[in-house]
């Protein structure tokens, strides 16, 4: 709708009149937007007086974030305020220190907006390096809805068309351990737990089991795409279809298809110490730091001192990363062929 984007598709048309399919030079032109002053709300609405849908009381139980214009508005001054807009760019990919804003919910609802942060942020004088890379992951919002405007098709087909025809197994037990955090790979694991736990998930956690489910297990990307829609609270048609073709190779990334997430060493990187997978899947809260990555490799002493026995407590891997890697590769790698024929 009008006002929830910095800037409407009309407004970026590109050298071609027809929008942009690369994030980069998107970019370009939305940063030197300057975002609209604030109007204030007005002191009522008037409109038609409608009868009761007959909608009983929702469930009881506290919600899993606060809701509302008031919520959005103060999550964002404490972002800014207390440090976590300048310290983002150092903080963002760390999951267990969690150096994101959370206000992708409010934003998804139209409780905040683009401009709203911009100002907040300092906007139009310049901004610090960590203000800056998070105005740029807000870009990335408003790049993917410029996208699907304009490309709806992406809805329900890769934006490659070649890489449409990439042979998937969508093995459902493998959808199933994926979805419920059991795949044997602490990381992915903890992730999708997140999902199910908080209706949140970090960024780079979103990333890695994205990564898993279509280049490890082979899945449609499609899958995913669904079960993130169905559980995130900040679920929005554009940024969750942008993100899962960009994972999958099969979207508006420059990138070739054949990047692919290591999950182990993704793990080490971002969650070093097992912080983050130890909050989510307890079964591992005693595996030692060296080990928790790749529980798999603990010998039997170490099982029974950590208290988790593999192929009972928590599962065994259920694929060699390295081989399903190759496999999807060249699946990848056959419909790219045959399209060229």
């Amino acid at each position: 709708m009008a006002g929830d984007l910095l800037a409407e598709p009309e407004d970026l048309p590109g050298s071609s009149g027809n929008g942009y399919l690369v994030f980069t030079p998107f970019s370009r032109g939305w940063m030197d937007i300057v975002p609209a002053a604030h109007v204030p709300a007005p002191d009522r609405l008037t409109g038609p007086a409608l009868p009761s849908d007959g909608l009983g009381a929702l469930p009881g139980g506290a919600p899993l974030i606060p809701a509302g214009a008031a919520a959005a508005r103060a999550a964002l001054a404490a972002f800014v305020r207390d440090g976590g807009a300048d310290a983002y760019g150092g903080r963002r990919n760390l999951v267990a220190d969690d150096g994101t804003s959370r206000l992708s919910p409010y934003l998804r609802f139209g409780m905040c907006t683009s401009a709203q942060i911009g100002r907040a942020l300092g906007l139009p004088e310049p901004l610090s390096g960590g203000r800056q890379a998070f105005w740029r992951q807000v870009c990335w919002r408003e790049f993917y809805h410029h996208h699907l405007r304009r490309n709806p098709q992406v809805a329900r087909l890769a934006l490659r068309e070649p890489l449409r025809a990439v042979r998937w197994d969508d093995d459902p037990a493998l959808i199933a351990a994926w979805a419920l955090g059991r795949t044997g790979y602490p990381f992915v694991d903890a992730a999708m737990r997140q999902l199910a736990g908080a209706g949140w998930v970090h960024n780079r956690a979103r990333m890695v089991a994205a990564s898993f489910l279509v280049k490890d297990l082979l899945v449609d990307w499609r899958v995913g795409e669904t079960v993130f829609m169905q559980g995130l609270l900040d679920g929005d048609p554009a940024s969750n279809n942008g993100g899962w073709q960009w994972t999958a190779g099969t979207g508006t990334d420059a990138a070739p298809y054949y990047r692919v997430f290591n999950p182990v060493l993704q793990s080490r990187r971002f969650d070093p110490d097992g912080a983050y997978i130890r909050r989510w899947v307890p079964e591992l809260r005693n595996v030692p730091a060296p080990r928790i990555h790749e529980p798999w490799t603990m010998s039997t002493q170490e099982q029974r001192e950590s208290r988790c026995a593999l192929g009972t407590d928590y599962p065994l891997p259920v694929v060699d990363h390295g081989e399903r890697r190759n496999e999807a590769l060249a699946r990848y790698r056959a419909a790219m062929e045959a399209a060229a024929r």
